[in-house]
Formats: C-alpha cells, structure tokens, sequence
C-alpha cells in the first residue's frame, strides 16, 4: 500500500498553507499559537526554542487553512541543528501559498533581517513583513524603517496583546489561492509518536513521510514541538504527530523540557493512536513503560514500533520474516511486561526505512478494533462460559455476575451487574478481560471493566420502562 505526504503543488489536495519565518526570537510561535487560537508551540524568552516545522489548521473568514511554524534563521552560524533548521525553513517555504516574515520592531531592523529578505525576495509568493511587538499605536510607526526590505505590505501587529492580528489576517485570507470543496473534508485518523528521548521517534517520521520533516539528532531532546503531517495512506489520510521524548518527572530541567513533556502529553490526548518506539537493540525500559502506561490511561489503541532492528538483524531488520530473534524478542517483552501483552509488536528500522507499511496497517487495526462493539447476546454468552468454565472464587458468599453490557468504544468499555463489587478479586478481572479479548477483535486496544451492583441495573431499567 503506497504511502504519500501532501505534496507543494496545485493539484495536491491539501489546505491552503501559510508560512511562517523570521530569525531567532522575533516572536514567531507567538504568532503561531495567537493564529490557530491555542498555545502549540513552545515559547521562551530565549531564542532557539522552535526547531523542526509545526504544521496546524486555522481558520478566519470561513477559510481553513494550515499555518507552519520554523525555527528561528541564523547565517553564518555552522551548528549542526542551525543548519538542519534553516532546512526545515527552507522545505517550508517551498509549501507555502502565503509567507508571513516576522520581524521585532523593538529591536528594528538587523542584518539579520536583511539577509533573510534576500533569502525570501525570489519566492514570487505572497509575503507580508509582521512587525511585531507593537504593542501599543505609538509603536505603528516602527513599522516604517522595514520598507527598506523591499516588500511592499508591512503589517504591525503585536501577537502577545492580539493587536493587529485580525486585519494581518484578512489580508492573508485574501491571498490565499482559490478556496476548495476538501477544506471542509472529515478530520483524518490520529496517531502520535510516543517514546523516551532518542529511541528514533523523529527518524520514524521521516521514514513514513519520506522527506527531513523532522530534525534528527544525537543529541537527546531534539524534538520540542509536536510535530504534525498529513499523509495519505491507500484510501486513508493520516495525521502523524511526532513529539518530545517523555522524561520522568524528575528528570524535567527548566520550563522548555516541562511543557515539552505536557504537550507530548496533550498530543497524545487527541490521538487515536498511538506509537510506541522501543529500541530493539535495547529492550524493553522502565521509559518505555512510563510512556505505554500513560497511553492507556489516555484509553489509547496502541502498537509498539520495535525500531533499530536493523542492529539485531542486518542489514535492514528482515521485517517480513518471523524470525527466532524476532520471537526472542517478543516472548522475553511479555514475560517483562505482561499488562502490555495485547499490543501488537511491529519491527522495523526508521534508518533503513523497512516495516513502516506494516506498522501502519497494524494501526489501522488497532483502530477498528478500539471501535469495535459487541452485541449484548454475544458478550452475555460469553460472560456465562466464563463463568461456567471457572467460576469466581470468595470466601463467604460468592461474587454473582447477573449480566453484562458494552458501554462505550475507543476504548470498549464494559459494565457488569453483580451482586457485590466487593467481593471482586483483581485475578478474576484480569481473567474475564483475557476472556474477551479471546472472543473479540480486541488486540491493540485497552479495555476498560466496570462493576456496578445488580440494584444499580434494576433502577435502570426502570427508569426505561413506561409509567404505569
């Protein structure tokens, strides 16, 4: 099954995009967040803080269009990730019907500035020069010295104080490119990209995407945003989420790294899927568990991406082959983890590029399967043979189950009538879980088990029936 990401040309049936670019510390994710109307990027007071492109929809005037956030451009600068970011930047502008070049007034204008207007001035695109920080009316006439760049609308605004962002954006509104019938299409599916710190998360995005759409690094903590892109997957779209590596709480150092983590976090909240990255050369980590048990307390369908495959077995992982080391693997992961044992293990190798296919149908599945709802005959019977086959045991008076139903999906939720939720003993949940799962196409998804006394079901069903 082919996978493809929007592509920059006319034809492409993507959002209109709208880009945003400028040096260091201008206040660009500022007027990122303030566009789409929530705080997504991550911003600091220092610069540095955006690295890869963020991509998120917006919409003004009855207009939907994508905004892409970049990192802050610096020339001259030989740093490996400077460098990877003025990439990124580059690739962006390469997508954009619309540029906003965003500026400080308050510092006025710097090489800095200049040397980026030479940069944008061949693009033949639609660009406004944003002027920010005027935050006041007396600051407009800063706006004024910025004429020397070349480009012929310039716009103050101050995207802290929400002053002059409505006008900027009627003007980009009116320069984007004809509007279209698929900007109102249904959302696509959700999967975020979970892990700790540089098991390969980023380098997993690329793969799939098949360009740099991330920066990728040694260093631990590359990724700071989540990073969004849309892909077309046979007749599935998919919006991929890459984030921050996940730290334990007491590993988070400074205000960046902690709403790193919370936006990792919140990424995966809006997710229907998620991904879990394990290094294959590694094993299983506490780290990895943090992430996977916060995935299913978020009632998340999940799969584990066993990466770095390529390691184990040269040179690229065999990922179609069930090999004895890919059954080593996985027997030795569900005796360490055996709460993790209905996740699906898809091996694969980001460097190499090999399984992704794979590993996306697999999340297609698992999809479904968070989906999916039993008929209330069908779970009753199986409850029963549950029962039957090994009834529950108490001292004392024994628990009862009277009748079960589902009440809910993503993830399938259960309620069962019994007697006395007391008298419920952990293993014997656990035990009708693996019941039902054995019955239904639940693999890849959390299930989640109420019990609730018989009485509670009796008032129910009362308050359906007519009054007499």
């Amino acid at each position: 099954m082919a996978i493809s990401p929007s592509q920059p040309n006319p034809t492409s049936k993507r959002l209109p995009r709208v880009v945003i670019v400028g040096r260091p510390n201008v206040g660009k994710s500022s007027l990122f967040n303030r566009i789409i109307g929530k705080r997504h990027a991550v911003v600091e007071s220092r610069p540095g803080v955006t690295r890869d492109r963020l991509y998120h929809r917006a919409s003004w005037l009855d207009r939907t269009f994508e905004v892409i956030d970049t990192g802050g451009i610096l020339f001259g600068d030989d740093d490996p990730i400077s460098y990877q970011i003025r990439v990124q930047a580059q690739i962006a502008l390469t997508e954009a019907d619309v540029v906003l070049f965003v500026v400080d007034g308050e510092a006025g204008l710097t090489p800095g500035d200049e040397e980026l207007a030479e940069l944008l001035r061949p693009l033949q695109k639609p660009l406004f020069v944003c002027v920010n920080k005027a935050d006041h009316p007396k600051r407009d006439d800063w706006a004024t010295e910025f004429y020397a760049l070349g480009f012929r609308e310039i716009v103050p605004v101050s995207a802290i104080h929400n002053r002059g962002i409505g006008e900027l954006l009627d003007l980009v509104v009116n320069a984007l490119p004809p509007s279209r019938a698929d900007e109102d299409e249904s959302p696509p599916l959700t999967i975020t990209i979970l892990g700790r710190p540089n098991v390969g998360k980023s380098s997993l995005l690329n793969a799939i995407v098949g360009d740099e759409r991330a920066i990728v690094s040694n260093v631990p903590g590359t990724t700071r945003d989540p990073i969004d892109t849309e892909i077309q997957f046979g007749e599935e779209r998919i919006l991929l989420v890459d984030t921050a590596g996940i730290k334990r709480p007491g590993k988070i150092q400074g205000s960046v790294e902690y709403y790193m983590d919370l936006r990792a976090k919140r990424s995966l909240r809006r997710a229907s899927v998620a991904i879990l990255v394990l290094d294959g050369a590694e094993g299983l980590t506490a780290g990895d568990l943090r992430a996977a048990r916060f995935a299913v307390e978020a009632g998340k369908a999940m799969v584990f991406a066993i990466n770095k495959w390529d390691l184990v077995e040269p040179p690229d992982g065999n990922p179609h082959v069930r090999s004895r080391a890919k059954k080593r693997f996985t027997a030795a992961l569900r005796d360490d983890a055996p709460e993790f044992a209905w996740v699906p293990l898809a091996f694969i190798s980001a460097q190499c590029k090999t399984g992704i296919e794979p590993l996306l149908q697999t999340c297609l599945e698992v999809h479904d399967n968070a989906s999916f709802r039993a008929t209330t005959g069908a779970l009753n019977r199986v409850v029963r043979e549950a029962v039957a086959d090994v009834p529950p045991s108490s001292s004392g008076k024994p628990l009862k189950i009277y009748y079960a139903t589902q009440v809910a999906v993503t993830p399938p939720s259960f309620a069962f009538f019994v007697n006395d939720p007391k008298r419920l003993h952990f293993s014997y949940e656990r035990y009708l879980e693996n019941r039902l799962r054995e019955a239904f196409p639940l693999e890849g998804t959390p299930v989640r088990l109420f019990f609730r006394p018989s009485h509670e079901r009796n008032a129910e069903r009362r308050k359906r029936s007519p009054s007499s």
